[in-house]
């Protein structure tokens, strides 16, 4: 990534229209003088239409050749632009100019559903907390969003007290994740069966009093008893609500997704699939146009003809996410999932049972990189909507950018960026010339 700071996310995101990102350019950069200007990139971020909401013409499809550059100082982006503009700009004595050439530069990535890795998971608090982000940064991503398997009301209670002074503290930490515990049994995946309830008003008070305004998604199963008011309560508190872990049909996703639910947790996964009289949550999240879907694009979790399906049925709204756990970035071997025992073997991690059998699959090993370049030479997506899926769709599910946003490397913007070669890996940082 290019810089090692990163701003609060919300207050940076406005108007993204080129009228707009001309005018912003020329004040900021004659104010701060460049430190950072990489060149001869093919920039993945802006309106995939080429048309922004006001009219104007904006960033457009991917060119054919590399010759866009970006400026940024103090980590915040301050100019871009297309050709050898970079050369006009006022600079540092100490700038460093970046020849990118002709790599992808594409904003860093932001996972939504994360409960873990380098050993340690949202649950552990601050001690495995500096690890989790570090080995998720090392693979592209800048911020994600601390997940909690299902606990009791009063355990997950403690967990989120514990997870909003962490996001306080630090702005890697996008907000908090409940996955659970309002799940169906029949649907329960990787999360212990004794733990699950149907909410109450009283635990979802609960829940929004610990998390203290940082419960950033809570997924639930519509189909339990008191979970369409559940739903409006957490979306009336700013909540993003996500349905999951369920055994709800087309009809029942349908009225949560009226009721404020936003997001589909790990698509495909828990869940009843499509069948041609019973289309399900999924085909239900589809038809809502304001639903995003998230996908754990592995090929393990979902395998590539679905995915590919799916990425034709929702453009632009779909969430790639690792729901990594502790093992990632780690060797295989026994780890825990909350309660829950793991074993993970050639990368892929099941629960372990008591006569040691391997059981459901329990989160993964993924990375946002692998995720993304699976995206493209697998599931066919462009290398624009690739990365928009790991960036940009994210903060819109989470109610962090306006829902007509595409741009992230505007002016004013963080300066966390990527350079990708042409297969999606994401490029050694030093290339100065």
């Amino acid at each position: 990534m290019s810089s090692t700071s990163t701003p609060n996310v919300p207050a940076l995101w406005g108007d993204g229209s080129t009228a707009a990102m001309t005018l912003e350019n020329t004040l900021v950069s004659n104010m701060m003088p460049a430190d950072t200007i990489t060149h001869n990139a093919v920039i993945l971020d802006g309106d995939p239409t080429g048309v922004a909401s006001d009219g104007s013409i904006s960033d457009g499809p991917t060119p054919a050749t590399g010759d866009d550059w970006i400026a940024s100082a103090g980590g915040t982006v301050i100019a871009r632009g297309r050709g050898m503009g970079w050369k006009d700009l006022n600079t540092s004595a100490t700038v460093q100019i970046i020849d990118a050439e002709g790599a992808y530069l594409a904003p860093a990535y932001v996972d939504m559903h994360c409960h873990g890795a380098g050993g340690s998971s949202a649950e552990d608090g601050e001690p495995g907390l500096a690890e989790v982000l570090a080995v998720h940064r090392r693979h592209g991503t800048r911020a994600l969003a601390l997940s909690y398997v299902s606990d009791t009301v009063p355990g997950l209670c403690r967990s989120l007290a514990a997870g909003a002074r962490l996001c306080r503290d630090n702005p890697a930490v996008l907000g908090l994740h409940t996955e659970g515990p309002f799940l169906s049994p029949d649907f329960k995946g990787a999360h212990a069966p004794e733990v699950l309830t149907a909410p109450t008003p009283e635990a979802v008070e609960s829940i929004l009093a610990a998390a203290d305004g940082r419960l950033a998604q809570i997924t639930i199963a519509p189909e339990l008893p008191g979970a369409i008011d559940a739903i409006s309560r957490f979306a009336s508190a700013g909540v993003s609500v996500a349905i999951g872990h369920t055994a709800a049909g087309y009809e029942e996703a349908a009225r949560a997704f009226e009721a404020g639910a936003r997001i589909l947790t790990h698509t495909f996964n828990a869940m009843p699939g499509i069948h041609h009289r019973a289309p399900g949550p999924i085909l239900a999240a589809v038809d809502a146009g304001h639903v995003s879907l998230e996908l754990i694009n592995d090929g393990v979790h979902v395998a590539g003809p679905p995915a590919r399906m799916l990425a034709k049925l929702a453009p632009g709204r779909i969430a790639l996410i690792t729901d990594a756990m502790a093992a990632t970035g780690m060797a295989d071997g026994a780890y825990m999932l909350g309660s829950l025992p793991v074993q993970v073997e050639d990368s892929v991690a099941r629960l372990l049972g008591e006569d040691g059998s391997t059981g459901s699959i329990a989160g993964s090993t993924l990375t946002m990189d692998d995720a993304v370049m699976r995206a493209v030479a697998e599931v066919g997506m462009s290398p624009l909507a690739a990365v928009q899926a790991a960036s940009l769709v994210p903060l819109r599910a989470l109610g962090l950018i306006a829902a007509d946003e595409h741009c992230l490397l505007r002016a004013g913007m963080p300066a966390e960026y990527l350079l990708l070669n042409a297969d999606m890996s994401i490029r050694a940082q030093n290339m100065a010339r």
